[in-house]
């Protein structure tokens, strides 16, 4: 079908917007904006970004938005642009301001599907470049059911500090280093100068980069796609492919909930676990699943992932970053090394219309490179990210093991409510080896919001520590995090979860190979000290914060705050 076909908008939302006498009106706003009466007459197709000037994660996303663009007019349809907002966690991180940037992932989502409902939009390309914005942008995606491409906005490229790599955790880890005396004031300015070379998402398998190899794995995004660094002009050919794809979903009528199934989710943990990937993707994959109506926890994220062997070599755990995967064939290399091993559903169906397998059929695995191995050979057994459970975390929680050389670790506790009082007392090297760091109040509630905490964990790291102390919190890890850090801990002080009933001294006992999590003390004395617990107020009651802490459930159904698709009696995309 080309741009002069008549389009049938019999089935479409946009013929409550442009067809017929009564909607002269709308018609009249579009010819305010320079389309024709044959653009009007075709399928409006969202192109909606994450472009602005907070971080260079999204800078480039208005520039790809135009070659999307050009591919929805190439295929029939008449794009209609709109940006929503990001909270880039590089810039939030170790501050009060990343309590914004989980609950952004919610009013990404949200503000999406009211652009799409409002304008009654038919499909849907989505591009984004920063950790929250990925997974929110899938959400709306599902959550809407339209015809849908996703596009990544891509990574940064490594920066150069005296012959090597570098990224921007070497930044936060040099802080550590700078306040242990091994850093001097002008090695970390010439650190700083250098780490972020342009444009692009982080370039590790930190958050961004995790959910964005999940978007191909997933199959809601082209494969291929996620791999060219964002400068790189191959993205905007990618875009315009996107754009294409789009306009032959809507022909097909194929959607995101035909896309996104059981089979397709235990796909993107398999690929998270196979690639050491952010466990922030335990929040993601079950909020993403929530908008399809399919329960999928913390728990079966876990029990994938630590089935899963660690294959790709990346940074924060191994030595490469996400454009030596692009240098070898990308995120495909990867899905058909776990293809050809059988750990993968193939007969997923994606947005190119054919399956997982079909699409990666003809790739051919490189043997000459060292980022990305067969499982054969893989660098360990068992996925990078594994669950924890015990009495200190009934609901469960997480901890990242790739590249980790002790699995087990029993500690003291040394106790702080919020991040800034933790980060305080390792600045001043206020704790001691075989010390547990727990930082609570930091939950999706208690927060509220959730924060990260990869500037006290850097901190650790850069002062030599790393292997020496654990750390765990209701709170979140970055994707940079590494060393023996356990994230998620549920149920969350806020509601009165076990952590909140440590003291100082109490002998915590964490084993990643037998996945538990406890702290030495009979249910008694837990008993007595839950007795005397009291709720704590936070100072945020009033605005998005305080609306976010009212409806939010807990980390381990993925922090969503509204009953997801089986509640629905209604699709958009059927209206």
């Amino acid at each position: 079908m080309t741009s002069r076909t008549k389009w049938d908008k019999s089935r479409l939302p946009s013929r409550h917007v442009t067809v017929g006498p009564e909607r002269a009106p709308h018609r009249s706003y579009y010819y305010a904006m320079g389309l024709t009466e044959e653009e009007i007459g075709q399928p409006f197709v969202g192109v909606a970004t994450c472009w602005n000037e907070a971080a260079p994660c999204n800078i480039a996303l208005s520039r790809q938005a135009q070659s999307v663009k050009q591919g929805v007019k190439q295929g029939g349809g008449t794009p209609r642009e709109f940006t929503t907002i990001t909270v880039t966690d590089g810039i939030a991180m170790g501050h009060q301001g990343m309590k914004s940037s989980l609950v952004s992932r919610e009013v990404i989502a949200d503000s999406v599907e009211l652009t799409v409902r409002g304008h009654c939009y038919d499909a849907l390309v989505g591009l984004a470049g920063c950790d929250k914005s990925l997974p929110g942008m899938m959400m709306a995606m599902v959550r809407l059911n339209i015809p849908a491409v996703f596009m990544y906005g891509g990574s940064i490229l490594p920066g150069k500090f005296r012959g090597r790599d570098v990224t921007v955790v070497d930044v936060f880890e040099a802080v550590g280093q700078h306040a242990a005396g091994r850093m001097s004031d002008a090695d970390l300015h010439e650190l700083e100068c250098v780490a972020c070379p342009g444009a692009g998402a982080c370039g590790g398998q930190f958050t961004a980069n995790t959910m964005a190899t999940v978007s191909e794995a997933i199959g809601l995004a082209l494969p291929g796609s996620a791999g060219a660094p964002a400068p790189y002009e191959d993205r905007d050919r990618w875009a315009v492919e996107s754009g294409r794809a789009v306009m032959e979903l809507i022909r097909r009528n194929l959607r995101p909930r035909d896309i996104v199934t059981r089979k397709a989710l235990e796909n993107a943990a398999v690929v998270v676990g196979a690639t050491g990937g952010s466990t922030n993707a335990a929040l993601h994959l079950p909020a993403i699943a929530h908008e399809a109506g399919i329960r999928f926890t913390l728990d079966d994220v876990a029990e994938i992932m630590r089935r899963t062997p660690y294959i790709a070599d990346l940074k924060p755990a191994g030595r490469f970053v996400a454009f030596d995967v692009y240098r070898v064939g990308g995120v495909p290399v990867i899905i058909k090394a776990l293809l050809d091993a059988g750990l993968l559903h193939g007969d997923c169906l994606t947005v190119t219309g054919k399956t997982l397998a079909e699409n990666h059929r003809d790739v051919v695995f490189p043997s000459d490179q060292d980022v990305v191995r067969p499982v054969s050979r893989a660098i360990s057994p068992t996925g990078g990210v594994v669950g924890l459970k015990g009495n200190l975390a009934p609901e469960g929680a997480i901890v990242k093991v790739a590249g980790m050389k002790t699995l087990r670790f029993e500690g003291t506790a040394l106790c702080f409510d919020c991040e800034e009082d933790a980060f305080k007392a390792v600045e001043a090297r206020a704790y001691k080896p075989g010390d547990v760091i727990v930082i609570r109040y930091e939950g999706p509630k208690g927060g509220p919001g959730m924060r990260e905490m990869l500037a006290t964990t850097a901190a650790i790291y850069g002062q030599g520590m790393g292997e020496q102390v654990a750390l765990i919190t209701d709170g979140r890890f970055s994707g940079a995090t590494r060393g023996f850090c356990v994230g998620h801990i549920g149920p969350e002080a806020a509601v009165g979860g076990p952590i909140a009933l440590l003291r100082n001294g109490d002998r915590i006992v964490i084993d990643a190979e037998k996945g538990t999590i406890d702290v030495l003390l009979d249910e008694a004395e837990l008993a007595r000290r839950r007795a005397a617990w009291t709720p704590r107020r936070t100072d945020y009651n009033s605005g998005a914060l305080w609306k976010y802490a009212q409806t939010v459930g807990p980390a381990c159904l993925g922090a969503v705050t509204h009953p997801g698709a089986a509640e629905e009696t209604h699709v958009y995309a059927d209206q």
